[in-house]
């Protein structure tokens, strides 16, 4: 058998190569519209955000402590057996219930609509 001539093949010199893509630095955080990743510069305390969330939207705490107001007289009624009033609270528990639930759903609305500063 005859021998064959050897193909020769360049051997590609160690030149550098472009980076891969890289999806996300982890050595950085990420950019993101209308995000602050090192926070606020003063954490709020609970008091402080209460009183925030309640001045922005009066009516949830309102229906908040109707529902409760509610709840405990009709549980009270109901313990002293007093069937007709213990239905006309859970009635008017039900009502503030709702009222709660489109408040929260009118304070979201706003203030998805409210222009950002």
């Amino acid at each position: 058998m005859a021998a064959s001539p050897a193909t020769a093949v360049p051997e590609k010199s160690p030149k550098s190569s472009p980076p891969e893509f890289v999806p996300f630095d982890f050595s950085k955080p990420p950019l993101i519209d209308g995000f602050n990743p090192l926070g606020k510069l003063k954490d709020e305390t609970l008091k402080e955000k209460l009183l925030r969330k309640t001045t922005e939207n009066p009516f949830v705490p309102i229906g908040c402590l109707g529902t409760a107001g509610a709840l405990i007289y009709g549980l009270r009624a109901f313990n002293l057996g007093k069937t007709k009033q213990s239905q006309l609270s859970m009635r008017g528990r039900i009502f503030a219930q709702g009222f709660t639930v489109v408040a929260l759903v009118f304070g979201i609305f706003t203030t998805t609509m409210k222009p950002k500063e």
